[in-house]
């Protein structure tokens, strides 16, 4: 019962982030950052933030990581969705709801109530999907996202495996609202939890293929999000157990999807080069982006409006 419920939730968390960031794609253009092409460095300046912030977060005193973890979804939450809420009293009272909701399910309801788990997901799902986007359209290309992928993957595996960073993280924000992970749990037996990294780097990965090469971009992202970002750490996981007895305590869902994912990309790179946001047409509602150019080179134009 267990290894079906955590597939299924795990599964559908997935894929259900992407498709989101794929409707965000469709239907609203983000404001264009100045930040020019993305190339090697910014990768490097990404690892780095994402090695600097469970650190940030475990030198926090227990109850002060809470209003932090608050204020960032907050936060995310807000820059993210003014291209589709441009009131702001109106966008920061929906945010307020929002949070608000999250911590009245926890003190409610408690930290393995079905409740909580529903108010965080859908917080957390929509950080990711506005997220990926300001990334994708502000000039994240797939090749960018698949060595980005490719790191994190070694990245998990070291303080996954060597040095318990991400277990510790986990402990610390035990038994506090707002955690950085999506998932559904029913008491203390059946649960399944997807990290807000992971979503991320799913939701980045399939968002920059179908950006990169329209549909057949769209397939391979989906089919390796659900093979290799939700069933393989899954099965895995049981699998050890069964044969050892003993459940690990932690499978990094990285290690599987990132060289995955990398793969990928050079599969679809094949088809072309990759096709730039002013490539793709657009019929949706525009908010404060830069005009578009024509399609020029890359891949074959597909609308997606």
């Amino acid at each position: 019962m267990s290894v079906f419920f955590q597939l299924a939730v795990t599964i559908v968390l997935a894929v259900g982030v992407c498709a989101g960031a794929i409707a965000y794609f469709r239907a609203v253009r983000t404001p264009r950052p100045p930040v020019g092409v993305f190339n090697g460095s910014d990768i490097f300046m990404m690892m780095g933030f994402v090695l600097a912030l469970p650190y940030v977060y475990l030198a926090l005193p227990g109850a002060v990581l809470p209003v932090v973890l608050a204020l960032v979804f907050a936060g995310g939450l807000s820059v993210g969705y003014q291209p589709v809420i441009g009131n702001g009293r109106l966008r920061w009272a929906l945010i307020a709801v929002l949070i608000a909701s999250v911590l009245l399910s926890h003190l409610a309801f408690g930290e393995t109530a079905p409740p909580y788990w529903v108010a965080n997901s859908a917080v957390v799902a929509l950080i990711v999907v506005s997220a990926t986007n300001l990334n994708v359209q502000g000039g994240m290309r797939l090749k960018n996202v698949a060595w980005f992928l490719l790191a994190l993957a070694a990245y998990d595996a070291f303080f996954a495996w060597v040095v318990p960073l991400t277990q510790q993280l986990s402990d610390a924000v035990q038994g506090y609202p707002y955690a950085p992970a999506a998932g559904l749990r029913i008491g203390e037996d059946l649960g399944a939890v997807v990290g807000m990294g992971d979503l991320l780097a799913y939701a980045l990965f399939t968002t920059t293929a179908y950006k990169a090469y329209g549909k057949p971009g769209l397939r391979t992202g989906i089919a390796l999000v659900a093979l290799f970002g939700a069933v393989a750490p899954v099965a895995t996981l049981h699998v050890l157990a069964a044969a050892t007895g003993h459940a690990p305590a932690l499978i990094p869902a990285q290690v599987f999807f990132g060289p995955a994912a990398f793969l990928g990309y050079r599969h679809l790179r094949r088809r072309g080069p990759e096709r730039r946001m002013a490539d793709v047409p657009f019929r949706g509602t525009r908010r404060g982006a830069a005009p578009q150019a024509p399609a020029g080179r890359g891949a074959a134009v597909e609308p997606v409006g």
